[in-house]
């Protein structure tokens, strides 16, 4: 049974009752004004670290790096070595930036970002086209060569799929990548074993630069169609030879308006891992460069491919028409990538023919 107080009409129990829910909701709005709060530095601080992440790492002097790296582990730098060395700090970039690898990210704020990972894969190509290379060309005497057996390693793991974050990782196949291209070198500049070679020939230099020029290529199509544009539909039908032809029709070529970015940046990632593999080959293939008068093609190529990674000072790739108000930011890109493709295009006829 309820008492009741002297000179009111409710009863003592409900009074409690009352007071217990509303010190209660007191309570549950100051418990969701904290969960708010930290949310919001959560993402605040998420936001920050993605922005630090998503800085592309700077130029570095290929030639003085592969010297520091010979002397630090008491090597002599023979022919290659300037090559080999760049490809493994271009490769090890990729683990050792703020961030990390991120192409494989599950969680903020890694998941959040596209314009590195995409910068990434611009590396990744490149790191994977020059290892392809030592191993089946620059690595080999003839057709008829047995190919390295740490450069058929490095291959594989630089292949390995690019998004994997379970067992194995990406980073960890990687980093086996960078271990076998570490024994090739070490095995490259030790006078007593003459398994590990390194031919600086003409036709080897000239066989990678095909596949060079075909990404170049591929890229500047690519940027160029962020505007859209109509174009001949030149590929042949099914069954249909080149002589007989097939009917020509046009088709609009555009990229989506949500890969733009991406591709502007797996081309900035291109541009940068090439352009400091081209200074390890002005080195390491000086004489056949300058037998063939062919120097001055590769510092133009670099000139190209290093300009294309001036800072971008908007804060979105922007996509202006071709003549409109605004910049198009994919557009100069594809400018600095075809007049590079050029390039390579004519220093592949001055090695085959210079």
């Amino acid at each position: 049974m309820l008492d009741w107080k002297k000179g009111t009409s409710e009863p003592t129990g409900t009074v409690g009752v009352s007071a217990r829910g509303a010190r209660g909701q007191v309570g549950g709005f100051w418990l969701g004004r904290a969960l708010a709060g930290l949310l919001a530095l959560y993402l605040l601080g998420a936001l920050l670290v993605g922005w630090y992440w998503s800085q592309e790492p700077q130029l570095f002097p290929v030639q003085q790096s592969a010297q520091a790296a010979a002397e630090q582990a008491q090597r002599k730098l023979v022919g290659g070595y300037t090559t080999v060395a760049t490809l493994k700090r271009v490769a090890q970039t990729l683990l050792d930036k703020p961030g990390g690898y991120l192409s494989n990210d599950i969680a903020p704020p890694g998941l959040w970002l596209d314009n590195m990972p995409s910068w990434e894969y611009g590396v990744l190509v490149q790191v994977r086209d020059l290892s392809r290379a030592l191993r089946k060309d620059f690595a080999r005497s003839q057709s008829q060569s047995t190919e390295d057996a740490n450069l058929i390693k490095a291959e594989q793991r630089f292949n390995f799929d690019n998004k994997s974050w379970a067992l194995p990782a990406s980073e960890a196949e990687y980093a086996e990548g960078l271990k076998s291209l570490e024994r090739y070198l070490k095995a490259l500049a030790d006078p007593n074993q003459q398994n590990a070679q390194f031919y600086t020939r003409a036709d080897n230099l000239n066989s990678w630069l095909g596949d060079v020029a075909t990404r170049l290529g591929s890229l500047s199509q690519r940027l160029s169609a962020s505007v859209g544009r109509v174009r001949l539909n030149t590929d042949l039908l099914e069954g249909q030879s080149a002589a007989v032809g097939a009917p020509l029709s046009e088709e609009e070529v555009k990229t989506p308006w949500l890969q733009i970015d991406n591709v502007f940046y797996e081309a900035r990632g291109q541009a940068w891992a090439l352009s400091h593999i081209l200074r390890a080959i002005e080195v390491d293939f000086a004489d056949v460069l300058a037998k063939k008068n062919a120097t001055v093609s590769v510092r133009q190529i670099i000139r190209e491919l290093e300009a294309a990674q001036e800072p971008l000072w908007s804060p979105m790739v922007l996509n202006g028409s071709g003549y409109g108000v605004l910049a198009n930011h994919s557009l100069v890109m594809a400018n600095y990538i075809s007049r590079a493709n050029a390039a390579i295009i004519d220093l592949r006829t001055l090695l085959s023919q210079g």
